[in-house]
């Protein structure tokens, strides 16, 4: 695949080639940039629309296959629910909570994750760049309506 330059100013191989740098892309990656936590799809468009009035759902779509596809973001499925993005590395140091019954995803402090990269590195000489952590279950809203089907 060729490298090409992104829309998020770096060069990658983006699933789809990209013309040209847009201000709908770079809105996209500013209001990420700025989000407190990871944000569905309409709350990107939602908050890109600070920076760039008028931009489609359709356009933040694109654009973050486009991010996604080289790195510079992440998608977090959720089952039935909508999926959630955020940006790689920005809040180290966490895990990811994923309910299997409503598909509600939060965050979880992780002291010692940065640890565990130079641990890798050291005793296999191979050089981690990011991880992701997603632990699967039943969250306590589910747990205390009775709605999980059963447990590990």
């Amino acid at each position: 695949m060729k490298t090409r330059a992104c829309p998020c100013g770096e060069k990658c191989d983006c699933p789809k080639p990209v013309p040209r740098r847009s201000r709908r892309r770079e809105a996209v990656l500013k209001a990420m940039l700025s989000a407190p936590a990871h944000m569905t799809a309409g709350e990107i468009c939602r908050a890109a629309g600070g920076h760039m009035p008028g931009i489609g759902i359709a356009t933040v779509y694109r654009s973050l296959k486009c991010l996604c596809g080289c790195g510079k973001a992440v998608e977090f499925k959720r089952g039935k629910s909508p999926s959630v993005y955020g940006i790689p590395l920005r809040r180290s140091g966490h895990a990811h909570l994923v309910c299997r019954e409503c598909g509600n995803a939060s965050e979880m402090p992780l002291p010692g994750a940065e640890k565990l990269g130079r641990r890798v590195s050291a005793g296999t000489g191979f050089s981690p760049f990011g991880s992701r952590l997603e632990i699967y279950g039943i969250c306590a809203k589910c747990n205390r309506k009775g709605t999980a089907r059963g447990n590990v």
